[in-house]
């Protein structure tokens, strides 16, 4: 585990389980669900997305005039890329690392940065390319407690098909949720609430994934590309130039 304390926030990541936030503790309340022996690995903490974020249909996905196959670890999708069950290596006080591994075709790497206050978590994640330029995009998954209420603002979102995966289609405005959808447009801060406590979220991310269909779960994931984003926008990472992006979540002290 890295553990870092400031003032009233605990933060720990679990390096051993795909380099996750395992806890996220303010004021002694934890705003992610824990792991326990009932929980998938997709359902618990706050988990890196990367070399993608959400599914890729059918694993499969086309770059300079090849076709690629992914492993079916949501068949018959690939989903959430290949670093979120693979152990981490701490690189420093405030520091996680992982490969890639065998099943991306491409090599690679990703680094996570954390940095904490009593009021703040700043996370940054980087994807760095290998010997060759290859597509990729990311994201994070947090699995937060039901909280009592959220406030959230989209202009669009993207309509899914009969596989639950994104046509490409943009809507506008959203329909009402529940939610399992990616949305466009969100401008604001996203908050979430328990009690007196207030969460806000933001990121760089251009894409944000709202799933909170479960009774005692929300996921509000930040991410730089759509589900699907392999076929539908990829970008492209280059050996000397890494994908880096940032996610803040603030709060105020209870009571203030």
């Amino acid at each position: 585990m890295l553990e870092l304390i400031n003032g009233v926030a605990r933060l720990l990541v679990d390096a051993d389980h795909g380099g996750r936030i395992a806890s996220l503790m303010i004021d002694g309340f934890d705003v992610l669900v824990a792991d326990r022996p009932t929980c998938s690995p997709l359902m618990w903490g706050s988990y890196p997305m990367a070399p993608w974020a959400g599914r890729i249909r059918h694993g499969e996905f086309s770059y300079g005039g090849r076709s690629f196959a992914l492993a079916p670890n949501s068949p018959p999708h690939a989903i959430h890329g290949t670093v979120f069950e693979r152990p981490w290596t701490i690189a420093g006080p405030r520091e996680i690392s992982c490969d890639l591994g065998d099943t991306w075709p491409f090599g690679g790497r990703v680094l996570q940065r954390f940095a904490l206050t009593p009021t703040r978590l700043h996370c940054t994640m980087e994807v760095h390319a290998g010997d060759v330029t290859m597509p990729a995009y990311l994201g994070w998954h947090p699995v937060f407690v039901k909280p009592d209420s959220m406030d959230f603002r989209a202009t669009s979102m993207y309509q899914r098909d009969h596989e639950g995966i994104p046509d490409g289609t943009l809507i506008s405005p959203p329909p009402p949720g529940p939610w399992d959808d990616c949305f466009c447009g969100v401008d604001e801060p996203i908050s979430l609430h328990w009690g007196e406590l207030v969460l806000r979220l933001s990121s760089d991310c251009d894409y944000w994934v709202v799933y909170d269909r479960e009774p005692h779960a929300t996921c509000v994931e930040p991410q730089s590309g759509p589900p699907d984003g392999l076929n539908l926008a990829p970008s492209t990472v280059e050996p000397s130039k890494p994908l880096i992006k940032r996610m803040t979540w603030d709060w105020a002290p209870l009571g203030k």
